[in-house]
């Protein structure tokens, strides 16, 4: 099996490449029901050209997600450092456009979510700026109408005056210590953040950037793709052998960066549902369709890999993980590497079976070595983990357990 991603050791070897681009180092919830959506614009339908060829086999892959997101409020420049001091190789911003076309981090486009007159999500302090009261609108992105206050709406300069927050501050009560503390970032800050930590830490921490909601910024005017090669373009990030990975769970924006670009791309599967994309264009492919051999076979046409949810791989049955599906091998026999999400550190996102005492408290740290033993044995090549700081000496404790 041939491996598309970005081991240690082939991260060391493009150490001095990525260094020099660095300068020095001297850089710097509630469910929503859906209602019909605007007529959307799709992406282009040409046909991809070749995926760049493979980089060799390597370790597993930890992937900071949104940073350190279990010990810092997520998609923070400081959730993204804890990620590097905790070990993570790649870390990974959320994209979402700003007014005049910036690209931030962001979970999502809405940076505030009100439902039924109370604030039920918040990634900002946006709802208590008396200045933006009157930018909160209900809008329709993918589907799903949403009130509150959104990344689209605000300049650049605009959102730099707001500061970020705890998304899940009951699942995360030790973050909420840092709200109003951080600003949003640019994908310009997170890349140099990581150009500059590959200098200090002597090893090349990349990016893995998500694009979200690809067809709503199309259809709103501030495409996401071009903005993204570009910034790539002016870190000499956008080539085959960069430190990047780019992802979405929409297939045609996908397919439209490879026609642009030779970085690196994953596609996203989720546990359930369908690519937004596909299912405005009235095609009734699913996720589960993109799993199957057959769909897999067309991912590796322009993707690299695939980033799935856990269940996918190892479903949980009566409170258990369950005996593996044939994902990984039907994945590893098309040449795409698997990367899985998301690790989670809490009782609260593990099965019965990990979580540890007392099992009834939804914070407290389960087993999270055991669930990461359990994909390694079933063949992933990556993971996106909350806590690299747990997750980073499961990866090493279990290959040295193997090399013994």
């Amino acid at each position: 099996m041939q491996s598309f991603i970005f081991s240690r050791t082939t991260l060391a070897a493009c150490a001095c490449a990525f260094i020099a681009a660095c300068g020095g180092g001297s850089d710097g919830g509630t469910p929503l029901l859906p209602v019909a959506a605007p007529a959307p614009v799709p992406a282009p339908a040409a046909t991809p050209a070749p995926a760049p060829a493979p980089t060799p086999a390597g370790p597993i892959l930890v992937i900071g997600h949104r940073g350190a997101s279990a010990s810092r409020p997520e998609h923070t420049l400081a959730a993204y450092q804890q990620a590097i001091d905790d070990g993570a190789d790649f870390i990974e911003p959320d994209l979402v456009a700003t007014k005049d076309g910036e690209l931030v981090a962001r979970h999502e486009n809405a940076i505030a979510i009100v439902k039924d007159g109370n604030l039920v999500e918040a990634t900002t302090n946006v709802a208590d700026v008396p200045k933006f009261g009157s930018r909160m609108k209900t809008k329709v992105v993918d589907g799903v109408s949403i009130t509150g206050w959104f990344t689209e709406d605000f300049t650049l300069a605009e959102l730099k005056e707001l500061k970020a927050r705890e998304r899940i501050p009951k699942l995360r009560p030790a973050n909420v210590s840092y709200n109003d503390q951080f600003q949003v970032p640019t994908l310009d800050e997170v890349i140099q953040l990581a150009k500059s930590q590959t200098v200090a830490k002597g090893r090349v921490i990349g990016i893995y950037p998500e694009t979200k909601h690809p067809t709503y910024f199309r259809s709103i005017g501030l495409p996401l793709e071009q903005k993204l090669i570009d910034t790539l373009q002016k870190h000499d990030l956008n080539k085959a052998d960069a430190p990047v990975f780019v992802q979405s769970f929409e297939t045609g924006n996908l397919k439209d960066i490879r026609l642009k670009s030779p970085v690196k791309i994953v596609q996203l599967i989720d546990g359930q549902g369908a690519p937004y994309d596909l299912a405005a264009l009235r095609d009734k492919r699913t996720y589960a369709d993109l799993a199957t051999p057959e769909g897999l076979a067309e991912i590796a046409t322009y993707a690299q890999g695939i980033g799935t949810a856990k269940a996918r791989v190892i479903p949980v049955v009566d409170g258990k993980l369950g005996a593996p599906t044939t994902l990984v091998k039907d994945a590893h026999d098309k040449k795409l590497q698997v990367h899985i999400w998301t690790v989670r550190p809490e009782n609260n996102f593990l099965p019965d079976s990990l979580k540890k005492e007392p099992k009834t408290d939804p914070i407290a740290y389960g087993d999270t070595a055991g669930e990461i033993k359990a994909f390694l044995d079933a063949g992933i090549d990556g993971l996106f983990a909350d806590s690299p700081a747990t997750a980073v000496p499961a990866v090493k404790a279990y290959r040295a357990a193997r090399a013994k």
